[in-house]
């Protein structure tokens, strides 16, 4: 399985309170997202909107799709929702 993230901005979804992504498994478009929350307790958001969330996820990109990367594999390419209980305890240290 080829897991690649693109380098397209990322979205924010007030419906559900997250930051939309995409993965690339195997050349066909997967939708990721992270919640708002787990941006929150793990990725130091600065301000609590749109635009400190998606500041938060662009600095912890890295480290979300690398956990993405894992759960695209464990599902077998399903859809992922992250949520705060997908990340060790504590702010990310960049």
């Amino acid at each position: 399985m080829v897991i690649q993230f693109p380098p397209d901005a990322p979205d924010y979804h007030g419906s559900n309170l997250t930051i939309v992504f995409a993965a690339l498994v195997d050349g066909e478009r997967v939708p990721c997202a992270i919640s708002v929350e787990a941006l929150e307790d793990h990725f130091d958001t600065r301000s609590c909107d749109s635009d400190g969330w998606i500041r938060a996820f662009d600095a912890g990109r890295p480290r979300i799709e690398a956990v993405a990367r894992e759960h695209l594999r464990v599902s077998n390419g399903s859809p992922v929702l992250l949520k705060s209980g997908h990340f060790p305890p504590g702010k990310v240290v960049a």
